[in-house]
């Protein structure tokens, strides 16, 4: 059985558990070690399960806890050579391995496939885990899909996917001008619309559960998300996460 839960999804700290009974990864660390450490245990999950932290992008909301959780757990940090570089130096880990997207990387039973994506960071990625026939893709600061994201889309049992903004809410919000734009563009985040159009028009016969993801305080709002996303109930699972603590978890 594979087991799934956000243990923070969110701009104030992202991190993804994926595992089964023997071991298990985390995607993004971008909470602190004695967060993950109650997150874990609030969830019944085991942190002497996970082997290895896999890291999407530079975004401090996505590495800030690499540094110290690879050294308390005593576990590798995977990410691209250019998102190393772009990273603070207090981010980076002690242990570290380097891949490129489009590459796999094998941890005991789970096959980690990388591929890129449109996000404004230096070398983004994200990733389709692979266990126990079941394929679990993250897909989160995505500033619009393309061929590629289409493409491990449709070979996911379940995703984590951004449903960050409500584009209306977004454009008559407080937010800056300029941060609008960032958020609105093809190398910021998902909104509700195109999560669900990915959904709709890229979702295999496999996908049974959605985890919206990375969702906005100021930006959007349940109802909202629930309204664009209402052709799809009884179809799918649909759960959606909280910026504030973790997910229900969630078993393949």
């Amino acid at each position: 059985m594979v087991e799934i839960c956000a243990l923070a999804s969110g701009s104030n700290g992202n991190c993804y558990y994926i595992g089964n009974e023997n071991e298990a990864i985390l995607v993004d660390v971008g909470i602190y070690f004695s967060q993950l450490n109650e997150r874990l245990l609030n969830a019944g999950l085991d942190k002497n399960k996970i082997k290895a932290i896999f890291i999407s992008h530079e975004h401090s909301d996505h590495i800030k806890g690499l540094k110290v959780i690879s050294k308390k757990l005593n576990i590798p940090g995977f990410l691209t050579k250019k998102t190393y570089d772009k990273a603070s130096d207090r981010y980076k880990p002690d242990l570290c391995t380097f891949f490129e997207a489009g590459e796999t990387c094998t941890i005991g039973e789970i096959n980690i496939h990388s591929f890129s994506k449109s996000h404004d960071a230096k070398d983004p990625c994200s990733f389709r885990v692979e266990l126990d026939d079941k394929n679990i893709g993250i897909f989160t600061d995505i500033g619009e899909p393309d061929e590629i994201v289409n493409k491990e889309f449709s070979k996911c049992d379940a995703v984590f996917l951004e449903s960050n903004y409500n584009k209306e809410i977004l454009w008559n919000g407080k937010y800056p001008y300029f941060l609008k734009q960032r958020i609105d563009s093809s190398i910021g985040h998902l909104s509700n619309e195109q999560a669900f159009e990915l959904t709709k028009q890229f979702a295999s016969l496999k996908l049974k559960t959605i985890l919206l993801s990375h969702i906005s305080e100021s930006n959007n709002n349940i109802d909202s998300i629930k309204q664009t996303f209402s052709e799809l109930n009884g179809k799918y699972n649909i759960k959606i996460s909280s910026r504030f603590g973790i997910s229900e978890v969630l078993n393949l």
